[in-house]
């Protein structure tokens, strides 16, 4: 008895059903035109969140630096470049720029240098390690209030830790709160402490992708500790330091909490006062707000050259 079979099983081709035609038209929705629209429509909804949340806010700053605004004012007046001619005559300005610079050099080569030895320790196979990185990495993700409440007390020069360790070997004990520039020194030191977990976990990865290899060629080739650490990790460590010293710089550059909650800007004036904190008094202080957009605008552009320069000399590291 013979067994009957379909069309389809006798020839293939000659397969007619719905899902069958439909394979060349997904085919080709997955090809170079399906793959723009994919991209398109990853990268538009991206788009449009940092044209509004980014570049419109950084267009209107921009503009309300030419007016003379009063926040609490529905009105405001065009002055053209007046607050740039006033900010560049202005004493205290260059006074701001170079606190700024100070914590802004102090932060960044602290962080990097303490998180890249600490990474280099607790790279090693210690007891307690896990532990340790933990504790290391906790305080990037407290708050900078809490923290510079806590360390308000760290510094206090007639019952806090520091005056207490001072006392005990005889050395005197500096008014953090009264002299400008211990109390800079003070909210540097605070803020290092909190940011050294980011870079510390940054340079840790990347040491812990570190390719073996090197390392043994180099222990066949006699190199000691230092010599492998100067030539084969720091170089492996490259890119990592370059991504560190920009994001750090960025970060420190914003920082707001910890000077406000610990100085305020002060002693003495502007004995704490960095730029993204004279953004703050001009427009919520002193009500002028086109003033510190103009503030703000130096400092964006300041960070632009900056980056600029550190992309391009990375550029040609590494080609």
């Amino acid at each position: 008895m013979q067994t009957p079979t379909s069309p389809v099983a006798e020839n293939p081709a000659a397969d007619t059903r719905p899902e069958r035609r439909a394979r060349p038209r997904r085919a080709r929705l997955g090809g170079p035109l399906g793959e723009k629209l994919l991209f398109l429509a990853l990268v538009l909804p991206n788009l449009a969140l940092l044209g509004v949340f980014v570049y419109r806010p950084l267009i209107d700053n921009i503009r309300l630096s030419f007016f003379d605004w009063n926040i609490s004012s529905p009105t405001s007046t065009f002055i053209g470049w007046s607050n740039y001619i006033e900010w560049w005559n202005r004493a205290d300005s260059w006074a701001v720029v170079q606190n700024t610079v100070i914590f802004t050099v102090a932060a960044v080569v602290g962080s990097m240098v303490l998180g890249l030895a600490l990474a280099l320790l607790l790279d090693q196979h210690l007891v307690g390690r896990g532990i340790v990185r933990s504790a290391v990495f906790a305080p990037f993700v407290i708050a900078g209030a809490a923290i510079g409440v806590a360390f308000q007390f760290i510094f206090d020069p007639r019952f806090g830790m520091i005056s207490a360790l001072l006392t005990m070997v005889g050395l005197p004990v500096p008014n953090f709160y009264q002299d400008p520039d211990w109390a800079l020194f003070m909210v540097t030191v605070t803020y290092i402490w909190k940011n050294l977990g980011y870079s510390f976990v940054i340079y840790l990865a990347a040491l812990q992708a570190k390719p073996a290899e090197l390392y043994e060629a180099a222990e066949m080739d006699g190199a000691g500790r230092w010599a492998t650490f100067r030539s084969v990790t720091l170089p492996l460590l490259r890119p990592t330091t370059f991504f560190l010293s920009i994001t750090v710089m960025l970060n420190s550059l914003q920082v707001f909490d910890i000077i406000y909650v610990m100085t305020r800007g002060g002693p003495q004036g502007n004995g704490t006062t960095t730029m993204v904190f004279q953004v703050y008094q001009e427009t919520f202080q002193n009500f002028r707000a086109g003033y510190g957009a103009t503030v703000a605008t130096i400092m964006f552009l300041v960070l632009l050259v900056i980056t600029a320069v550190q992309v391009r000399v990375m550029d040609r590291r590494t080609t």
